[in-house]
């Protein structure tokens, strides 16, 4: 296994990792605090840093309670399929706050996303209209960064639209895949993995990128065939 080395112009975007997707919470991913140990090892490392923090307004397009519908129902809206959540990470809530054993003190930059109520946001570049814009490519750019690496939950929805678009913006993108974990719904996590590999996003491991770094079991890694 090649070691990475972490360069000038890297960052790590650490994605949507709060109390409602880990375990206890409104929507939490399957092992989801797996996630927190090989983050908080990396992060100290790069010399850019960025979480994003889901942040929904009580009644929110993508919660299935405003639809009066069951959750993990998909919809059509105006921008496209819509997949209904249990009401999570509401504004001022402590599900929206970051988990507490996230210890990231170097961070520079947190992307709130999702706070409009008419529309859904994963991606941490651009919600889900495809439109409407975080500002996070340019604050990037204009901090020098040339390649990203993305972690944290959930691997086939908010991290893996966040590598796309950060790909779409020009940026080299690489998925930490052990620091990931997965929602993996009817079949999402697949399609995620044939979609990044498609727009040519790279994946490795946290001890590729800190050697001897232990790698933790169940991580989300694609199938190599």
């Amino acid at each position: 296994m090649a070691n990475i080395d972490i360069k000038h112009d890297d960052a790590l975007i650490i994605v949507d990792v709060q109390n409602d997707f880990c375990r206890g919470g409104a929507l939490a991913v399957l092992d989801g605090d797996s996630v927190l140990a090989p983050i908080n090892a990396l992060a100290p490392h790069f010399p850019v840093v960025v979480q994003t923090q889901d942040w929904h307004t009580p009644d929110h397009v993508s919660f299935a309670s405003s639809h009066r519908r069951n959750a993990f129902e998909v919809i059509t809206l105006p921008y496209g399929p819509q997949v209904l959540w249990p009401d999570h990470c509401v504004v001022g809530t402590g599900g929206a706050d970051f988990h507490p054993a996230l210890h990231v003190p170097n961070v520079q930059m947190i992307v709130r996303k999702g706070f409009h109520p008419s529309v859904d946001s994963y991606s941490a570049f651009v919600e889900a209209d495809h439109a409407t814009r975080t500002g996070l490519a340019g604050y990037l750019r204009e901090r020098g960064v040339g390649r990203v690496f993305v972690a944290g939950l959930a691997t086939d929805f908010c991290v893996a639209w966040t590598a796309l678009d950060g790909r779409r913006a020009g940026f080299e993108v690489v998925v930490v895949e052990d620091a990931c974990r997965s929602i993996d719904l009817d079949g999402s996590l697949a399609r995620a993995w044939q979609d990044l590999d498609a727009a040519g996003v790279g994946r490795c491991q946290s001890d590729e990128l800190l050697p001897g770094l232990p790698v933790p079991d169940g991580a989300d890694r694609a199938s190599s065939a």
